[in-house]
């Protein structure tokens, strides 16, 4: 078991456009880092869909799918998705969400739950590594969740899937990561026409 985190990004660096809202989760001019997802075999089987795309992107998100026994987000992450998700969230496992507001386990069709915790990053991460079993740890996002756990030193894969489209502004992955260098092993390059996927190691 691992803890990862996997990502749509543009060529410049942007997770997220400007102006997110709930009605525009993915910010401003950001369509682009997801829109090449929903027409993939493996995305439409997670939102109880037929059809789709099999080819080499769906088998990469088939493989992340299938290897993630947990999620830990962060409270902005889970607001923005709520409506969205509806009664039948497409994680099919145990969410762990982290926030200042606790409330009651929310259990929700095809085996998704929410889990709100309000003890800080690790004590998420436990709880998430206990209810993974022998499967991963995905660190879900935002941006800024990614950050605190990259900053800690607690995420073990990276995997970024570059959209080639330019924002131009918005929500960066990797700024305010703190002072010190990171140098991470390169696992995989995979690139297709709709993204190039780039898996990352951190050494320990």
């Amino acid at each position: 078991m691992i803890v990862t985190s996997d990502l749509a990004v543009s060529l410049d660096g942007y997770v997220a456009g400007t102006d997110v809202s709930p009605d525009n989760p993915g910010g401003d001019g950001a369509e682009a880092l997801f829109e090449w997802i929903h027409g993939l075999a493996s995305w439409r089987e997670r939102q109880g869909m037929t059809g789709g795309a099999e080819n080499r992107d769906s088998e990469l998100m088939r493989e992340w799918f299938d290897a993630t026994g947990a999620v830990v987000m962060g409270r902005t992450m889970y607001d923005l998705g709520e409506e969205f998700w509806g009664d039948n969230p497409p994680f099919r496992t145990p969410v762990f969400v982290l926030t200042r507001r606790p409330r009651p386990t929310l259990v929700k069709e095809g085996g998704t739950s929410f889990t709100f915790v309000t003890d800080g990053v690790h004590a998420a991460l436990d709880r998430a590594r206990a209810a993974a079993g022998d499967r991963n740890v995905d660190i879900a996002g935002g941006a800024s969740t990614v950050r605190q756990y990259l900053r800690e030193g607690l995420i073990d894969e990276l995997q970024l899937h570059v959209v080639p489209v330019l924002l131009g502004a918005g929500l960066r992955l990797f700024d305010d990561l703190g002072p010190g260098r990171r140098d991470l092993e390169t696992v995989r390059v995979v690139h297709t026409p709709l993204a190039t996927h780039l898996k990352y190691r951190f050494p320990r």
